[in-house]
């Protein structure tokens, strides 16, 4: 029998936040939030990078036997970059100066501690990242969101919410206003899929409550006269084509729960030119008053979460001390409210508790469970959710809740130094998440002696941040028709929409392809290779129609023109569904270690890179030719540098028309440039200075064998150090806001537009890294 694997067991010298369902979550970036006493943790698992400028870190447990027949899986560790956000910062503004009523003071000032965290969708920052909301102790709010790296580099603060909403309370009473601003719970919705393609509109919402009762999205809705301890919003279901619905669950300092229905609706509003979008979004609260869940106890559920049963179903889920409780609207199988008791789990450690905090609350869609974690260590299984819930199921013995405590306990166990566990050690579990949406986990526990009552400084306190599996291998789960069947519905069911990232969508699918396994000689290199190409069908691009824009250039043209082409090339779904197989290759081609493999491999990712620079192509050329009349003369080297693109081999008829096309338009525009344009699309060797002819779209290589990169958007050479470089696939590409380290042909407006529009890799959906 082998132990679950351990992926990770680092150390964090940090003292841990206070326990909850929020302290630990995964992002749509693919990242990791953890929260510390004073520090917001941002941690990234080096599935699918290729980042050299920092090494990535990581630490395995150590190898552990307990009899000779039990046997120690071989694991490969995962490597993580991290970086921080410190709150060790000095309040602007202090609450008695707002109020000196009692009911607006706010002894968390005192000592700035982080409460909760809330990521939003991916893309919503300048550099098409996630942003992050932080809730103190303080009762403020601020976003943050990276800067140059997300991977390992700072963190900027760039919107402190509370201020805003003390000016938008100002005609309050001076105590009215100060409950009003001060935020208790926080949560960013997923976005909506209005049903239109390209994905272009931000649905998402951050959903906050405050002192006064009250819940705030963007309009303020009353529903309790108690602090709203936490919020949760379902996921966004798509009624019609353009309205979307979701229901707000709120619990309040009472122990009341309850919810209420909101929709967005798109509604038409006329763009400034025939670039720009038509819609704007329209959010409406349905329900004056909030539908009660749990009646008033005096027992605030502090863990609130929706669990997705279908695309059109949601049963939501909150934990109070020694409860836990399910409620679902009218269905064939179960509806209302169910409450269940918690059960005694083996006593493993003297704080062994089913009073703990909840510290996760996680379904297992496979297994169509609800594993409840609590800051005790343990962890406890109900089961057929979507049936009829219940803690004994003997089709999952693993998912038990004696077993899965045990599992737990036992990897306690394995990560901490060797003799110093016993059943007077407790595993402080702050937080806890799922890892693949099966059976791994990642969490950040302490070890703690609670009959100690010596002073403990804060530096010495210690973290460990770990991901292990809780059950063990088995092939319904883990065999490779499982991984090959879990890839389709990975690579088939992705939507732009979503506001994911291919590093989000591929986590599960990259942990399950460890090298070991893939180099195995037991099919899965080639199960795996024959869900990858893409099927010889029309893609996305080929249904763009643009109405030529026949107005003046001005600024509001160029950014409507901007905002169009990242709408296309970022929302689109053939374009996210080709970069995640084209991350599952180069993953695939990265870890084999025969050549006849890495051959077949490099094959099926070609295919795909010649598929994806097709559809670029083809969304840049119809951009250019809806905007000829506004394109100038320095325009003229980059149009001609797209047309030459159509020229290559491999290209489709269709795509060498439309460049056959563009050509014509731009000399009917500007005749004259002809002789400007040749010399502009002549480039040199930046070292010897032979020229160099256009035969390779991500290489430049001179008569003299001087080798040379090219920009992965615009295709011309890189011969400056003001570059951004791609985390995921090492793409490099000009800088978005800087002309001085562009050629002087590469200098016109549209080119400087597509520059800024793409703050995203082009071909594998990561983020850049730039070091100036």
């Amino acid at each position: 029998m082998a132990h679950p694997p351990i992926y990770t067991a680092l150390n964090a010298p940090v003292v841990a936040s206070v326990p909850s369902t929020s302290s630990l979550q995964c992002t749509a970036d693919g990242q990791i939030l953890f929260l510390t006493k004073t520090s917001l943790y941002i941690m990234t698992p080096n599935h699918g990078l290729n980042f050299d400028l920092v090494p990535p870190i990581q630490a395995q447990p150590r190898k552990m036997k307990k009899t000779p027949s039990e046997i120690e899986e071989e694991v490969e560790p995962i490597g993580w970059f991290r970086t921080l956000v410190q709150f060790d910062r000095p309040v602007n503004y202090v609450w008695p100066e707002q109020s000196q009523n009692w009911n607006a003071m706010a002894m968390g000032t005192l000592d700035i501690a982080l409460w909760a965290v809330a990521s939003s969708p991916s893309g919503l920052s300048p550099n098409a990242t996630c942003i992050v909301a932080a809730l103190t102790s303080s009762m403020d709010l601020s976003l943050w969101t990276s800067q140059r790296n997300a991977l390992n580099g700072e963190w900027s603060k760039i919107f402190d919410v509370t201020p805003f909403l003390l000016d938008y309370f100002s005609d309050e009473s001076s105590s009215v206003r100060a409950l009003r601003a001060q935020i208790t719970s926080i949560h960013w919705s997923l976005q909506c899929d209005f049903g239109i393609r390209p994905a272009t509109l931000d649905g998402s919402l951050l959903v906050a409550g405050n002192r006064a009762g009250m819940l705030l999205v963007f309009s303020a809705v009353v529903v309790s006269q108690q602090w709203i301890i936490r919020v949760a919003i379902s996921q966004w279901r798509t009624i019609e084509q353009g309205r979307c619905h979701a229901s707000v669950a709120f619990s309040a300092d009472d122990g009341t729960v309850g919810c209420v229905n909101i929709e967005q609706v798109l509604e038409d509003a006329p763009s400034a030119t025939t670039f720009g979008l038509s819609f704007t979004v329209r959010l409406e609260i349905l329900d004056d008053e909030p539908r009660e869940v749990a009646r008033r106890d005096i027992r605030p559920a502090r863990g609130l979460q929706w669990i997705e049963l279908s695309k059109t179903e949601s049963v939501l889920a909150f934990t109070k001390p020694g409860i836990i409780g399910l409620w679902r609207g009218a269905s064939s199988f179960w509806s209302g409210l169910k409450q269940f008791t918690l059960r005694q789990t083996p006593r493993l450690s003297c704080g062994t508790s089913i009073f703990s905090n909840a510290i996760g609350l996680i379904y297992v869609p496979k297994k169509d469970a609800l594993l409840v974690a609590l800051a005790d260590g343990s962890i406890h299984g109900l089961h057929a959710i979507s049936r009829q819930p219940t803690w004994d199921f003997a089709q999952s013995p693993a998912l038990m809740s004696d077993t899965l405590s045990r599992v737990a306990r036992t990897t306690f166990v394995r990560v901490e130094p060797p003799s110093t566990v016993d059943v007077e050690v407790v595993a402080r579990v702050s937080g806890m998440a799922s890892y693949d949406g099966g059976a791994t986990m990642v969490w950040l526990h302490e070890a703690v002696r609670p009959a100690d009552y010596s002073y403990k400084h804060d530096a010495r306190h210690t973290n460990l941040f770990v991901v292990a599996k809780l059950w063990s291998w088995n092939e319904e789960d883990d065999g490779n028709t499982a991984v090959v069947q879990n890839l389709v519905e990975v690579l088939q069911g992705s939507r732009a929409a979503c506001g994911i990232t291919p590093a989000h969508i591929l986590r599960p699918v990259f942990l399950a392809l460890s090298p070991r396994r893939i180099n195995d000689e037991n099919g899965l290199h080639a199960q795996i290779l024959s869900v990858l190409p893409w099927p010889d069908s029309e893609d996305e691009t080929h249904a763009i129609k643009l109405v030529p824009w026949t107005g003046a250039s001005g600024s509001e043209m160029r950014r409507e023109f901007r905002d169009s082409m990242t709408a296309y090339l970022f929302g689109l779904d053939d374009f996210l569904k080709l970069r995640s197989r084209l991350g599952v290759a180069d993953f695939l081609w990265k870890h084999l270690k025969t050549e006849q493999k890495r051959d077949d491999v490099g094959v099926v990712a070609t295919a795909l890179v010649l598929r994806l620079s097709h559809g670029f192509v083809r969304t840049i050329i119809r951009h250019l030719v809806a905007a000829i009349g506004c394109l100038e003369a320095s325009d003229a080297p980059f149009v001609f540098r797209m047309v030459m693109h159509t020229l290559l081999a491999d290209v489709p008829v269709g795509l060498k028309e439309e460049g056959t096309l563009l050509a014509r338009a731009m000399t009917a525009t500007l005749p004259n440039t002809e002789s400007n344009v040749t010399n502009g699309l002549t480039e040199f060797c930046p070292a010897c200075r032979v020229e160099i002819p256009f035969t390779q779209v991500g290489v430049a290589i001179c008569s003299r064998r001087h080798h040379w990169d090219r920009c992965s958007i615009t295709t011309f050479i890189l011969s400056s150090t003001r570059v951004r470089a791609c985390v995921g696939c090492g793409r490099k590409a000009f800088l978005s806001s800087d002309d001085n380290g562009l050629p002087p042909s590469a200098r016109g407006w549209a080119i400087t537009a597509l520059l800024e529009a793409i703050q995203r890799c082009l071909f594998c959906g990561n983020t850049f890294a730039s070091a100036l």
